[in-house]
């Protein structure tokens, strides 16, 4: 019985695939088929579509593998990919509405429209436009684990954030990736609409274009008729399933879902100057604005290998640069288990859109070159060939880079500490709060819902490993984030420096934070009292039974917060602590500690 239910399964599993691949007449894709199946197993892929767009009519669509791996379930031109930040076009296209509508202009600091808005420096906020945002000329880096690591649903919260976030260039220096400056972007509008980022684009984007059953979060896909699932590649050939990533807050940056069919119709819009069955979507003069160069991405200077792809410029949500003597303009996408790419050659008329199933992968590429090549009839450049190629350079340069790291440390180093006293919480306002903890003579640490174990480097330097969706480790990270703790004058540790979370800047500094604890106001009365040390009387008491105070003459009153034992600490004042002493079952005196000594009172 099972084998006749395995053998109808991969029967019908062949027939979708077959229903939904019917060979094209266009003589632009013979044979490409069988070269686009190929990729599948060349790349460890799971499933992925494409279609392809030729003025106001789709010349080829088709899925290709699977979009539930484990039940064999085919990807077809409508099945829903994370599509990433290629949503970010769609941003920065509310934004091109609401400037035709006459509602906000480019020129605009972003702090008109966003209440309580602040920069690092207040020449960032003297200085910084919407325009700025649109195209990655802030001079602030990427930033990205402070959303990603640190994720919320509070796009308030996240702005707050900003304010601590280092530039590492000044405006319009340097062009700099950052999916914070999308997110605001979509606030911007929200402001102005008195409606969500969300609302925005179903109405002006997905309905007038007909893309019905694509969505705007994970947890809408997950419903969807036909979702993807993500995958990865573990250990260079183990496909392997992810769990989806849910961006929440910083949802304008990259939360789209999509189909290649709906995304055609997306594509069509930039063909036409903006235009979808003759109705304006974008003002025609925002479309060309988007279209061309507002900042240089990098020199992109043609390669000995490819002198016919030249220069790389960013417009508003797209990057530019030429392909073969085509003008291309294009964005990728990438999510935990999703890879995409969304492509207009403008002067041709054509679109690729190209999802894919897989973390991290080249496939968009790819796929898309091939296409590209196909619709100029230009000569058909092996691709996967030359991009395999890249990525086993790039993981030898991994391979070194790592031995190298592991050849600085220094072996035979314990910690300074028990690891019991690096417990603790400690926090960064640009990004967040680490909680550290120790279980089973090891060092943890938690972020949201982000769990990692610290390996031991040297001295009071760890590593981490983050734990997978299985609450495994993944020992393949190669990553060069370190945790360096330091301690204060005490002796405790008063921080954590993180170097690599954001290369582009100084080594964050994330200030240690106590464990506060709830205490019974009752078992706070035997501390109340007054403690003599060298003369001067310091005060312990309580008010209306509730909060727990600390009083020396010539001081504020300072606000006590219990840590535990006979421990409290002092609100708002680092490395400052009272540890009561007990004797006989009585409170008899205080210790306090502070970073330039302990000092120790007796209870009158």
């Amino acid at each position: 019985m099972k084998k006749l239910l395995a053998c109808l399964l991969l029967f019908t599993a062949v027939q979708a695939t077959s229903a939904q691949k019917k060979t094209t007449s266009d003589p632009r894709f013979a044979g490409i088929d069988a070269k686009l199946e190929a990729l599948l197993a060349e790349w460890q892929v799971a499933g992925f579509a494409v279609a392809v767009v030729e003025k106001d009519k789709i010349v080829y669509a088709k899925g290709f593998g699977y979009r539930d791996y484990e039940k064999k379930l085919p990807a077809t031109a409508n099945t829903l990919f994370a599509i990433g930040s290629c949503t970010k076009a769609f941003t920065s296209g509310v934004l091109g509405q609401l400037r035709g509508e006459s509602k906000l202009t480019f020129s605009d600091k972003p702090s008109k429209h966003i209440a309580g808005l602040k920069f690092f420096s207040d020449d960032l906020d003297e200085d910084l436009t919407i325009s700025d945002l649109m195209c990655h000329r802030t001079g602030l880096p990427r930033h990205d684990y402070a959303w990603y690591f640190f994720n919320t649903d509070s796009r308030d919260s996240l702005i707050q954030k900003i304010q601590y976030q280092a530039p590492s260039a000044g405006v319009r220096q340097r062009y700099q990736y950052n999916n914070f400056m999308f997110m605001l972007q979509g606030v911007i509008a929200e402001k102005i609409t008195n409606k969500s980022w969300e609302d925005n684009i179903r109405e002006r984007f997905f309905k007038p274009l007909g893309m019905n059953t694509s969505s705007l979060s994970m947890v809408e896909m997950a419903k969807a008729a036909e979702p993807a699932l993500g995958y990865e590649v573990r250990n260079n050939k183990e496909i392997s399933k992810l769990d989806y990533f849910h961006i929440r807050g910083m949802a304008p940056a990259g939360s789209i879902n999509s189909s290649v069919n709906e995304m055609a119709n997306w594509m069509k819009v930039w063909i036409y100057g903006g235009r979808y069955n003759g109705k304006e979507i974008l003002p025609a003069a925002y479309v060309n604005e988007a279209m061309s160069a507002q900042m240089v991405s990098s020199a992109g200077m043609p390669s000995k290998e490819h002198p016919d792809i030249q220069f790389n410029n960013y417009g508003y949500g797209w990057g530019l640069n030429s392909y073969k003597g085509h003008y291309r303009v294009s964005h990728g996408g990438n999510i935990d288990g999703f890879s995409a790419s969304t492509t207009i050659f403008p002067s041709d008329s054509v679109g690729i859109v190209v999802l894919v199933n897989q973390d991290g992968s080249m496939l968009p590429s790819i796929v898309r070159n091939m296409m590209a090549d196909r619709m100029f009839k230009l000569s058909q450049s092996d691709w996967s060939k030359e991009l395999k190629a890249d990525v086993e350079k790039n993981r030898k340069a991994q391979t070194e880079a790592l031995a190298k790291a592991l050849a600085n440390e220094k072996k035979g180093t314990k910690p300074s500490h028990l690891l019991e006293q690096f417990e603790g919480q400690y926090s960064h306002a640009g990004y967040g709060t680490f909680r550290m903890y120790v279980k089973q003579d090891s060092l943890f640490g938690t972020s949201g819902l982000h769990k990692f174990w610290l390996r031991h480097v040297h001295y009071d330097v760890f590593q981490p490993f983050v734990f997978n969706r299985l609450n495994k480790l993944d020992t393949a990270d190669k990553s060069e984030v370190r945790f360096n703790f330091r301690t204060g004058l005490d002796g405790a540790f008063e921080r954590v420096t993180v170097s690599g979370l954001e290369p582009n800047v100084d080594p964050l500094e994330f200030i240690s934070k106590p464990v506060v604890k709830t205490i019974k106001a009752d078992d706070l009365k035997k501390y109340v009292g007054d403690y003599e040390l060298s003369g001067v009387i310091a005060k312990v008491y309580m008010k209306d039974d509730k909060s727990f105070h600390l009083l020396v003459p010539g001081q504020p009153e300072y606000t006590l917060e219990y840590l535990g034992g006979h421990k409290f600490t002092i609100m708002g004042l680092s490395g400052y602590k009272l540890e009561f002493e007990e004797s006989e079952g009585k409170i008899n005196g205080v210790a306090f500690i502070q970073p330039n000594g302990t000092f120790k009172a007796k209870r009158k």
